[in-house]
């Protein structure tokens, strides 16, 4: 298995689990942070989703000014809009060559100044990989939000 192929099959898994977090928030108590530092739940989603829109721009150009915010109106709607995104991005990689992933490199750039340059591989786990960060956060901001928190890579106290 090549590591695109392996991106590919471990992002279609975690997709599941950040809609079931993301939808699983409290649409009531979205501004809800554990300490003043802390950012909202509403910021921690939409910088969620920010980041999967951004998979798709990774994947299909040599440059990604960063989005840094996703507007949205509930959780459910969120994580319905992510998923498409989440699946567009997958797709574009279906067209994508070992060596386009392996080795074209990607500028990033935040609010346009660029800020690291890498491999576009590289690029993209490091995208997966905080999607996974910021998941976690939300997960232990469910509870005090007065939600239930589902099954992610297995049972939930809230769901056995």
């Amino acid at each position: 298995m090549t590591n695109l192929e392996f991106f590919k099959a471990y992002s279609a898994n975690e997709l599941k689990a950040t809609y079931d977090i993301i939808a699983a928030l409290p649409a009531d108590n979205l501004q809800y942070k554990p300490h003043p530092v802390n950012r909202t739940a509403y910021e921690i989603a939409e910088h969620i989703v920010a980041h999967v829109y951004d998979l798709d721009v990774i994947a299909n150009n040599a440059q990604c000014d960063e989005r840094l915010k996703h507007d949205f109106e509930n959780p459910k709607q969120l994580a319905d809009e992510m998923k498409g995104l989440w699946e567009k991005a997958l797709d574009s990689l279906n067209e994508m060559s070992n060596e386009q992933w392996e080795n074209e490199p990607i500028e990033l750039l935040i609010e346009g100044k660029s800020f690291i340059t890498l491999p576009r591989m590289h690029m993209m786990w490091f995208f997966h990989n905080d999607i996974i960060h910021h998941r976690g956060q939300l997960s232990a901001y469910i509870r005090p939000m007065g939600g239930k928190n589902p099954a992610v890579y297995g049972y939930s106290a809230d769901t056995v």
